[in-house]
Order: structure tokens, then sequence, then C-alpha cells
């Protein structure tokens, strides 16, 4: 195959698109990330990269906690416009209809309606160049309830989850495999993939 060098920039696609909320007491704020990625399991732990003109930086730094969650096809177009316009000019909520919601005791406000809210508190800030880096703690994830099976699994793939890529949102698309597939007994194989295909639409695969 052949290549074509374009330079050193940032290309690494497909990423997660998630809606990051912050409460600094006086008001909620959204905004869109996709600089942002899980980097620990014990304890977890997860990444979130503002450049600190954005509103929400300073928001993030007085609050020491946020709430993200993985954008669906529900919600894209709120994902969008939380992304593209800025929190001193606009009420995001107010503007895009979005509910905030309580997620426990001493956890920061989440965003209603999402597949997932993952509550967290920030660790540490580091500045890197053109973003600070936003390491957190990931307090408690909540999944909605109706991606929760009667046996208690999880399942994202009915989620309508959506990915940043080269400047579009994609949503997921066909179950390819589940962790492991290529090593599964055949049975397996069949009986896992038929779970994720039969009556679905696809997307990523569930646990």
């Amino acid at each position: 195959m052949t290549y074509r060098e374009i330079g050193k920039t940032t290309m690494l696609a497909p990423l997660p698109c998630a809606l990051v909320s912050v409460t600094d007491g006086d008001r909620t704020n959204a905004l869109t990330v996709a600089w942002t990625g899980i980097v620990n399991t014990k304890p977890p732990m997860l990444t979130v990269s503002v450049k600190p003109e954005r509103f929400s930086h300073d928001m993030l730094v007085r609050a020491g906690s946020f709430c993200i969650h993985p954008a669906d096809t529900a919600h894209i177009r709120e994902v969008d416009y939380c992304g593209v316009t800025s929190g001193s000019e606009h009420d995001k909520l107010s503007v895009t209809g979005l509910t905030t919601m309580v997620t426990g005791k001493d956890t920061p406000l989440g965003i209603d309606g999402f597949p997932v809210c993952i509550p967290c508190t920030v660790q540490s800030v580091t500045k890197l160049g053109s973003h600070d880096l936003f390491l957190a703690s990931i307090e408690k994830i909540l999944v909605r309830e109706d991606l929760i099976d009667a046996q208690g699994a999880i399942h994202l793939e009915k989620a309508g989850l959506v990915a940043y890529s080269h400047g579009l949102y994609q949503e997921l698309g066909s179950v390819l495999g589940f962790f492991g597939f290529s090593v599964a007994r055949e049975d397996v194989l069949k009986r896992r993939m038929q779970s994720y295909t039969s009556g679905r639409k696809g997307g990523a695969p569930g646990r």
C-alpha cells in the first residue's frame, strides 16, 4: 500500500464523543470533548483535555469535579451545540433543553437522558501546551435502566453511541466481535454474536 505523509498533527481516530457537565456553585455548564479516555483501572480514572481559554476550564478548576456522558444519536445535536458555543455567551442548558440530575449526595450534577453518566473528582491538572489535562477519579457509573437486562448485563450496543472521527460524528455500527472472540470456541462465538445482532441495529459489544 502507498501512504502520504501529511505532517505532525492530531489525527488519532475515532475518538470518544462526550458531554461534560460542571457546576461551580453559581451555574451548571456543559462542554463537548473528544480528547478523553480511561487511563487506569485500580482505582478507575480518566482524563479530559481542555483548552485554558475555554469558559468551562476555570469552572472545572474551581469545582474540582464533573460528570462525563458518552454521546448518543438522540442527543448529537445538543452535543454539537455545546461544543461550538461558549458558556460565557449562552446558557447552553436553557437553549438545548438539557436538564440536570442529581447523581448522589457528594457527587456533581449530571445531565439527564444520556446512556451513561460518570461523576468524577479532579485529582490533578497538568499543563501540556495548547490544552490542560484533567486527571480525575471515577466515583461511580450510572447506566440508564433500559440498557440493563433482567440478568444485570449492560447492553451499550443498544445505546446508539457516537464516535468522533476527523470532524464527523458517526454512529457506532455493526458488532464485529467481542473481547477475546478471536480465540473463542465456535459455540461461544455463535451464541455471543447472535445475542448482539438478533433484533438489534448493532453497536458496541455489551457484557
